[in-house]
Formats: structure tokens, sequence, C-alpha cells
């Protein structure tokens, strides 16, 4: 996969997920008045890398002023900005619009500090709804994803050569673990990934699991245990390096880097530095046990709207949501965090015609699932925890899968009681 036009760099925005305070969860709205002023409207995002006069601020700007309105925006990091919003709310000053990192929606619906869709008259039925689900609370929508990015399997072409492997014959669980026997036969290094203890641990497991039919409310199901054998096996026949253990998805990428690996575990964000690596690169999906693409779970943000004590604040705020969620809009976010992948067919095709290359993410992104779907809400930090925690147990050889992962079914069991 070869894209010099791909210039821009990406904040990983999967990695560095963190558990909201579950005791701030607890904050009720009040009604915010937003920004007061009728002619501002207040907008917190993720972003403080893109500062005023950036790309990314002035498309902002430009949505107010379609509106008739001055925007005031300000950025912080996500879990900050998550606990702010809390704050707001019990305060009553929430913002007018949140960009905010997907798993973090259904905690903050969950205070009913949010104005459903419904609420707004905005019309999500062109959203995918595998993406669109980790906004749903209690058959509720709440906010539209601006956009997407998951994981795939980057491959090195020239690595894959030489052992005789051809990307194309991977589709399942066997055949991807063929093809590190025959690249780790050939004297490279075959697949890494990031197993830290961290959500980035949960967020890289998460295909594997999904893709083996497991479930998130029965982490000790056989399917959960034949993903973490499948993981600890490649530790076990060389085909991963101990250092899956503590690798973050931003030293996998380093390794990935070196040219030493003919697979890493990336995601969308990593588009533009493997364009210039030193060597020629490719991008198959990840495979689910049995064949097809496993379901890869969803990074990327949701534009939501706090409730107001002034609810004639609502028709400008559905204006600048529907400006930022046309199917030019997702393009332009899309281009501009390189890459998030449109949440819509619409824009999917849109963005097709601008960039073909990135075809293998528009569909992963079209088989991927939202962390918090299945209507696990704030129940999903706690299982995630439990989840990294058995990975990290199974990989270490602290624990065999299943010993792990019943302990961790247990362990989730008693912190949600």
């Amino acid at each position: 996969m070869n894209n010099t036009r791909l210039t821009r760099l990406a904040r990983p925005l999967a990695a560095g997920l963190a558990a909201v305070s579950l005791a701030a969860a607890a904050a009720c709205s009040s009604g915010g008045d937003g920004g007061g002023d009728s002619d501002t409207y207040t907008w917190w995002d993720p972003y403080p890398q893109h500062e005023d006069g950036s790309a990314w601020a002035e498309r902002v700007d430009a949505c107010g002023e379609e509106a008739g309105v001055t925007i005031e925006r300000t950025a912080s990091d996500t879990t900050d900005l998550t606990n702010r919003a809390l704050l707001s709310a019990q305060e009553g000053t929430s913002p007018d619009i949140i960009l905010l990192d997907n798993p973090a929606v259904s905690t903050l619906a969950e205070t009913e500090m949010l104005t459903s869709v419904d609420e707004l008259g905005l019309d999500v039925s062109g959203v995918d709804e595998n993406l669109l689900a980790a906004g749903v609370v209690d058959d509720q929508t709440y906010g539209i994803p601006v956009g997407a990015n998951t994981l795939a399997i980057y491959y090195n072409a020239e690595i894959l050569d030489a052992a005789g492997v051809d990307p194309a014959s991977i589709t399942d669980w066997e055949s991807l673990t063929a093809a590190l026997g025959q690249v780790t036969g050939n004297g490279d290094s075959g697949i890494t990934y990031a197993a830290i203890g961290t959500e980035e641990g949960s967020f890289q497991f998460l295909p594997w699991f999904w893709g083996a039919g497991a479930d998130l409310t029965q982490l000790d199901s056989p399917e959960a245990e034949a993903a973490l054998e499948l993981w600890t096996g490649w530790l076990q026949d060389g085909y991963a390096p101990d250092s899956v253990l503590t690798n973050s998805q931003n030293t996998t990428w380093e390794e990935f880097l070196t040219g030493e690996f003919g697979f890493a575990v990336n995601g969308t964000w990593q588009v533009n530095s493997a364009a210039e690596a030193g060597f020629e690169t490719g991008v198959i999906q990840i495979p689910a046990r049995n064949g097809g693409i496993a379901p890869a779970p969803t990074g990327g943000e949701f534009i939501v709207a706090p409730a107001q004590a002034d609810t004639d604040r609502y028709e400008v705020t559905r204006q600048i949501v529907e400006c930022m969620t046309t199917p030019e809009g997702f393009v332009e976010t899309a281009t501009t965090f390189a890459y998030y992948i449109p949440p819509t067919a619409d824009g999917q095709e849109a963005l097709l015609e601008a960039e073909p290359e990135l075809e293998p993410w528009v569909a992963a992104v079209r088989e991927a699932k939202g962390r918090t779907s299945d209507n696990l809400g704030t129940d999903y930090p706690v299982i995630s925890e439990q989840l990294w925690t058995a990975v990290q147990n199974a990989l270490s050889g602290s624990a065999t899968p299943s010993e792990a992962l019943e302990q961790a079914q247990a362990d989730a069991e008693s912190a949600m009681e």
C-alpha cells in the first residue's frame, strides 16, 4: 500500500483509552446554559494538537458561521474532557456541543446529561448501525459518530515475498498461523501486537475475542478461551515476541517499522507512517476464527449535545451538528485526521473516490463493533479491565488461558454487583 499523498500525521485515537471514573458517572445534569450568549456556542473536543488556525479549528468555525453564530472552542485530552463534561453537568455549565470518545457516550447518557438525537431532530437513519451502536442506551441514540478508526493487520510485503506467503491466502486463524510459521522459518520475526495491561490491550485483543464468537458478558466461554490460546500459542511457538506483554500500540508500530516483522496489528492512524516506511507495506483484514472478517473495535468520537436549560438553543446546535455530519463533512474529517472512515455509506463512497487506497479500512470499519455495544454502558470499563488482566496472566504464564478467563469472569461479576 503506497500513498504519498497521505501527509498528515494522525493521533492514535484508539490508543490510551482510559476507563472513566465511575464515581463521577453518578453526576446528573441540572441543565447547562451553554455559552449563555445567543450568538456564541460553546464547543469542547479532544484535539488539543489542533490549535487555533489549524484546518480542524477553521472547519469548526465554518460550521458556526454557517449557522450564524460564533463557536467558542476548548480542547483538552480525552480523559480530562470526559471528567470535565461530567463535572459541568453537576454545575449546570455544560457546553452546547462535545466531541466525545465513543466508549464514554453511554457513561454520559446514563447520567441524563445528554440530549437524544430525537430531541434535537437529527436524522441518523443513514449511519451504519454497528458504528451508531456505541451511542445507543436503552433504545435511545445520543449523538452521531463523526467517523471511525479501527484495527487491521499491516504486512511487510518484502518479508512475505521472501517467505512465499501470499497475503490473499490469509483468510482464517489457521492460514494466518501457517503464514507466521513460514515467515519465522525464513529467519524473520512473525507478528507483533499490543497486549499491554491497559485498555489498549483489550482493544487489540477484541478482534480475536469477537472473531472466535465470544461475548463480553461471558469472559470464560470456550470461544474466549480459543482466542486467548491463539495468542499464547504464538508466543510459545516464537511467532510473536515477549515484548507484546508491554507493547503499547505505538511501540508495536515502532517494532514493525524496524523492517524485521512480517505482520503487525495496528490501526487506521498508521496509514501515513506505513506509506513512508522503508519497505513496501500492505493491509489485510483481521480474520475471524473460521473465516471472514473479525469485528474489530471502533475508535473515534461522537458529536453529542449536552442538555441545556434554554432549549431554544437546540435549533442552532442541530444546524452545527448537521454541518459536521454531511457526506462532505465526514470526508473532510476523514482527511483532516488521517484517517477516520465516515460512518455512512455515502460518506464512505465519497472517501473512496478521493482515496481508493483506503478500501481495506472501509471494509474493516463496516465490520467493526463499538466496545459498549450490546448495551454494556458503564459496565464496559469493568469488563475490559478484567479482560486485559486475563490476557496478561495467560501470556506471562502465571495462569492457563482457561484459569485466567475464569478468574476474569468471577472478578467482573463481583465488581458489577
